[in-house]
């Protein structure tokens, strides 16, 4: 991305930014000439007190004349009030609108590409990017406006007292700011830089926490932390770079702030020579030390950080919206071609019989997962074929990949390598396609919400449900007193008063309510008690359809069809019957839950 297209991008979404608050600016300009008013009196007044009061003996008229400095300081500090108060009336709105496109944004990533939108730096943009463009919009207008109003308060009294104090102080004033002025794009392009390896390390992290029991359990520590490390060392480059233009910036400023003194106290003796006043000298060095410089030292402090910064946070919330272009790697259909009709199956390999008849509701082929190019692989070569109404338990140790295993069933998660198919069709879905009807996965922590308890339960249908379907899936999963217990299923959900078993319950009636021919538990019964579970399995394993449990105890196991046993190095499929003989892992699970028994 070009610095002058970024420039572009943000200059046209400030400029309608600010004509849309027209009132607000005129408001913070009537308050600012106060403040120039204030300036201007400070000097002129410093100058009348010395030639027409002290100097000429008058010292009444001097002390008039600093009583007129006086006031001149409570009118700015009366249009120091009246600034903050527009101020706050022109930032707060702008932090309010990138927040709302912050949120839109990730919206709409989320839908344009499920598997990459938790990694996305969303939650860098709405947090510390939001309050980022705040603060340095608040500081950027807070010292642009001080530095416009003050320079013309003080170079209108230098022209007031004596024309020719402007020959002294303009040239270095303009030089110096031209300079400072050339630092601004690499600094901006620098900024740019350190935000993306900002966005980067946190997407890497969060891609390192999501996974972290996985990549600790398949000993890949030192793999995944490379990635962040480098990330890390490129943040105390950029860091470096950024100390070098702002020193190049600081001599800018010493040109721009400190040679006009100079320049003036080296000339004073030619001005006093050719009739310049003492007094006017005075208020020209007050002009200069007291409002001029300390203005221009925060506008190029200000312009030089939180304005490159600003400009580069900006920039992020100017991006297209994803929906309006293809996600990487995504094929568009050509221009002009049909749209796919409602229904209609993705293209992908023909389903496959299943051994001993039937046809496939789920297929991985040689599927390798990853969490990050150098960490080991969660899964690596795996073969699994479901048949439709097979019930099929996972089982392994705590971090092996069940819940990545559940996860790429459900297309949440792209395979590194390999293929996985739903009823022949790949998992993994585009956005257009909105929700995936062919699975429902129901988590270890359940999912209910603000609504009524018919609201909880319907919410994976597509269409209305009856209430006698709705009695038979409640009296199914043995949920009738719970349902009694909340006030029935037109009752307001109280969230606040559900167990974690309860709220388990209900996201089990939901799911053996959903029409999902792939229904995924990834330990979504681990908070109901062993009768419970039971219960609740075989009601859902007799719903039409194929069940996969990522079982926490053996007794799921041994109810199950078929059970997958993942040990790290290898995966082993069969009977609950057959398997002891098979694998040592599972031997040892099963001898434990005997002894337990």
């Amino acid at each position: 991305m070009s610095g002058d297209g970024t420039w572009r991008r943000v200059g046209g979404e400030g400029r309608r930014f600010l004509r849309g608050r027209a009132r607000t600016l005129r408001r913070l300009a009537l308050w600012s000439l106060l403040e120039s008013a204030h300036t201007f009196l400070g000097g002129y007044a410093v100058a009348r007190a010395l030639d027409d009061g002290f100097l000429a003996a008058r010292t009444g008229t001097g002390l008039a004349w600093l009583a007129v400095a006086g006031a001149g300081a409570l009118l700015g500090g009366l249009a120091l009030r009246g600034v903050f108060g527009a101020l706050a009336d022109l930032v707060e709105p702008l932090r309010d609108g990138l927040v709302r496109r912050a949120v839109r944004q990730a919206l709409e990533r989320a839908v344009a590409d499920p598997a990459r939108a938790a990694h996305d730096g969303a939650v860098s943009r709405l947090t510390q990017q939001t309050e980022m463009a705040r603060d340095s919009f608040a500081g950027l207008v807070l010292v642009a406006r001080s530095f416009v109003f003050t320079a013309a308060g003080a170079l209108a009294g230098m022209a007031a007292l004596a024309p020719v104090l402007l020959l002294f102080v303009l040239p270095p004033l303009l030089l110096g700011t031209a300079g400072f002025l050339l630092t601004l794009r690499p600094m901006a392009r620098v900024q740019r830089r350190a935000l993306d390896t900002d966005e980067a390390l946190a997407a890497r992290t969060g891609e390192l926490a999501a996974g972290l029991r996985d990549v600790v359990a398949c000993g890949g520590g030192a793999e995944a932390g490379a990635g962040p490390r480098l990330l890390i060392a490129e943040q105390e480059r950029l860091t470096r770079l950024l100390a070098r233009w702002a020193a190049l910036r600081t001599v800018a400023l010493g040109v721009a702030g400190r040679l006009p003194v100079v320049a003036l106290l080296l000339g004073a003796p030619w001005l006093l020579g050719r009739g310049l006043s003492a007094g006017a000298l005075a208020a020209a060095l007050t002009y200069l030390v007291q409002s001029l410089l300390p203005a221009l030292d925060a506008l190029m402090g200000a312009l030089g950080s939180a304005g490159t910064r600003l400009v580069v946070v900006l920039d992020r919330f100017c991006l297209p919206r994803p929906g309006r272009e293809p996600a990487a790697g995504s094929r568009e259909p050509a221009e002009g071609s049909p749209e796919p009709a409602a229904g209609a199956r993705e293209p992908g390999p023909e389903p496959v019989p299943a051994p001993g008849g039937g046809r496939l509701a789920a297929e991985l082929r040689q599927v390798r997962f990853a969490y990050g190019a150098h960490a080991l692989p969660v899964v690596d070569g795996l073969d699994l074929a479901l048949r439709e109404g097979e019930h099929l338990a996972v089982v392994g140790p705590s971090g092996i990949g069940k819940s990545t295993l559940t996860a790429l069933l459900a297309g949440l998660l792209p395979p590194g390598r390999g293929t996985v198919l739903l009823a022949g069709a790949p998992a993994l879905r585009g956005p257009e396609r909105g929700p995936d009807p062919r699975r429902a996965l129901l988590p270890q922590q359940a999912y209910v919400f603000t609504g009524s308890v018919r609201e909880n339960l319907t919410h994976l249908c597509p269409g209305p449900v009856s209430g006698a379907r709705l009695e038979r899936a409640v009296a199914a999963l043995g949920a009738d007193g719970l349902l009694r217990r909340l006030g029935g299923p037109d009752a307001p959900l109280d969230l606040a008063g559900l167990s974690q078993g309860e709220r388990q319950l209900l996201a089990l009636v939901a799911a053996h309510l959903s029409p999902a021919p792939l229904l995924l538990l990834d330990e979504a019964t681990c908070h109901l008690d062993p009768a419970a579970e039971e219960h609740a399995e075989r009601a859902l394993a007799e719903r039409p359809g194929t069940l996969v449990v990522v079982a926490h105890r053996i007794s799921s196991a041994a109810r199950a069809d078929r059970v997958l046993v993942l040990d790290g190095s290898r995966a082993v499929c069969g009977t609950h019957a057959d398997l002891p003989a098979r694998s040592a892992l599972y031997r040892e699970l099963v001898g434990g839950w005997d002894a337990r028994v």
